[in-house]
């Protein structure tokens, strides 16, 4: 337990994503900005550190100190969670020093706490307390790839459920398969959610637009089709009381959100819990304010 908690000092939180680096400053809990670094694609050292300079650069607007910086990266971390040893959609990330990445992005960091956190869990707990949420929450981060944490919510104090390192599951490689031709993943594996749902997929699928892609989704759409198909396990398995869809694909399902529930309550397992909701996180920066929050808030673990 972090017995040095202390919600009230300046934090800073960075999520490095699949396709840019977003930063959000908290100070006494509440959000002072938010930045967003320049698009990449499968970024390399040298331009996920331009990245994070771009994103951190509204410090100099902050004259207090900065003790404390919380960092979420995809991908998986090692025991000791200071590196990266496997990011399918951020190469530049495998076996950096975090702490060094984040000290060379500003020397406003430079003895700084770091807490590094997965993306999942970090966009779950802003989101938790964005949408003030109590009981159990699956939060599913659908972006350049797909992530998920579950989490129990009671009292203010936040219990995630662990099955595979920091994370419930490698959710975004559930085989949603919905036919014997169905494509294949970032990961290679076929039939995953992400090689259904996600921007590599949803570019392959419509020409790179994606934007023409979630316009166009319809309940006969393969991408809607899957993404029904895992929340329904998740509510055989998990059984959550809010399913929240987040991330830059999953914020922009909101207006599919009603055919998205007719597929997930069609015929739906009876442990489902009723009075269940399904709804979307409310913008882009859930990951970096939740990173924040992290490097302040005491978490449960179970």
């Amino acid at each position: 337990m972090d017995t040095s908690f202390n919600p009230n000092v300046p934090t800073l939180g960075i999520d490095i994503g699949g396709t840019s680096v977003k930063a959000a400053l908290l100070d006494h809990d509440t959000p002072v900005w938010t930045a967003q670094s320049p698009f990449y694609a499968r970024p390399d050292v040298n331009t996920l550190i331009h990245a994070i300079r771009s994103a951190v650069s509204r410090l100099d607007e902050f004259s207090a100190p900065i003790d404390r910086v919380g960092i979420c990266v995809p991908g998986l971390l090692d025991a000791d969670k200071t590196r990266v040893v496997r990011s399918v959609n951020v190469p530049g990330l495998m076996e950096l020093s975090l702490v060094d990445l984040v000290r060379e992005s500003s020397p406003r960091l430079e003895h700084a706490h770091l807490k590094v956190v997965t993306d999942a869990f970090s966009c779950a707990t802003d989101v938790i307390s964005q949408l003030k949420l109590t009981g159990r929450v699956l939060t599913i981060a659908l972006g350049t790839g797909v992530g998920a944490s579950v989490v129990d919510v009671a009292d203010g104090v936040l219990s995630p459920l662990r099955i595979s390192g920091e994370s419930p599951g490698h959710f975004g490689q559930l085989d949603c398969s919905l036919d014997d031709d169905a494509p294949v993943g970032p990961d290679g594996g076929r039939g995953s959610l992400e090689a259904y749902i996600g921007v590599p997929a949803l570019r392959r699928d419509f020409n790179d637009d994606v934007a023409s892609a979630l316009a166009s989704l319809t309940i006969d759409s393969p991408a809607l089709r899957a993404l029904a198909r895992a929340i329904r396990i998740a509510h055989a398995i998990y059984r959550p009381d809010h399913v929240v869809l987040a991330g830059g694909i999953g914020i922009r399902l909101a207006p599919h959100l009603d055919t998205i529930k007719t597929l997930v309550d069609r015929d739906l397992t009876s442990v489902a819990r009723p009075g269940r909701s399904l709804q979307t996180a409310v913008d882009d920066f859930h990951a970096a304010r939740g990173a924040a929050r992290i490097a302040q808030i005491r978490i449960e673990n179970r």
